[in-house]
């Protein structure tokens, strides 16, 4: 009597559903791998070549990282893109959280407050620009206008070195904190409100509440909040751009900026490249860095 191992039958069937399921992740891998991992590794085989100005490239080692750790402009952009992100993410994902908070709650004109809160993430970046351009005007300026009239001095915002990385932040903080207010305010919504009636029959208070119950839900659309501010803060360069330009004395020259520049002004795109992958090696870092100590924290529901 012949026959055949239900094994081996088997065997074809599960072979056939898994090559069904890579078909159905082909076209999102070749989009992924095309434009992810290939700019990636041709970026770092390029910062391994020396070539400037359309000159023959040549192999260099590790030559362009020696180069542009001895640049004290890009040291300082480094120093200036670490502080402005430090400043800026916290600020962001805080206020955010203050706003979706607020709105959370049944009041008049709930609507009309949320649009406000998320219109300046509408605006395209160099319309924020300008418009900020305005507030800062060392002569017309709206905030130096209310400054003399408290008594105060004016303050050249954008023209002083001490001053002008913190006008841009401001910018900053303005525009992402309603967006990132969408996220909390979507993820408030989602939660039982059986909780809050708990709460509230156990005589908690609004902060307790908070604290122990709210927070530890909050925590995965917090640390995806976090990724993506950490992104925003390590990719800006259209509002240095429009409005300082890196400067004055490079103290608004961020990481981003200054390989653009590099690139496209210096037409050295191996320095360029180099930057380029020490930008990447420090977005993975503090990408780890957030998954790894805040996920053990974090409930998934």
């Amino acid at each position: 009597m012949s026959g055949v191992s239900p094994a081996v039958t088997m065997r074809p069937s599960i072979l056939s559903k898994q090559v069904y399921g890579y078909l159905l992740l082909l076209p999102a891998l070749v989009f992924l791998v095309a434009f992810t991992h290939y700019p990636v590794i041709a970026t770092f085989w390029q910062s391994l070549l020396a070539g400037h100005g359309g000159s023959p490239a040549k192999f260099a080692g590790l030559q362009n990282y020696q180069s542009i750790m001895q640049d004290p402009v890009f040291i300082q952009s480094v120093k200036n893109t670490l502080f402005y992100a430090l400043i800026t993410i916290p600020l962001s994902c805080g206020l955010a959280l203050l706003m979706a908070l607020a709105v959370n709650r049944p009041c008049k004109g709930r609507g009309l407050l949320r649009s406000a809160f998320f219109l300046p993430s509408l605006l395209p970046m160099i319309a924020i620009a300008n418009l900020w351009l305005f507030f800062y005007s060392p002569q017309t300026g709206v905030l130096n206008h209310w400054l003399n009239s408290l008594g105060f001095s004016s303050i050249n915002w954008l023209g002083d070195p001490h001053v002008s990385l913190y006008s841009l932040m401001a910018v900053t903080v303005w525009r992402e904190a309603g967006f990132f207010m969408i996220f909390y305010l979507a993820a408030l919504q989602q939660q039982d409100t059986k909780l809050y009636e708990a709460a509230r029959v156990e005589g908690a208070s609004a902060s307790h509440f908070f604290w122990k119950v709210q927070w530890p839900l909050l925590m995965p659309t917090t640390i995806f909040i976090l990724i993506n501010a950490t992104l925003n803060a390590f990719r800006l360069a259209d509002v240095i751009i429009a409005m300082t330009n890196g400067g004055p004395d490079n103290s608004t020259t961020l990481l981003l900026f200054y390989i653009y520049q590099t690139a496209f002004s210096y037409w050295d795109t191996a320095s360029a490249s180099a930057m380029t992958i020490v930008l990447l090696v420090m977005l993975a870092t503090l990408a780890w860095l957030k998954f790894y100590f805040l996920d053990k924290k974090t409930w998934y529901q």
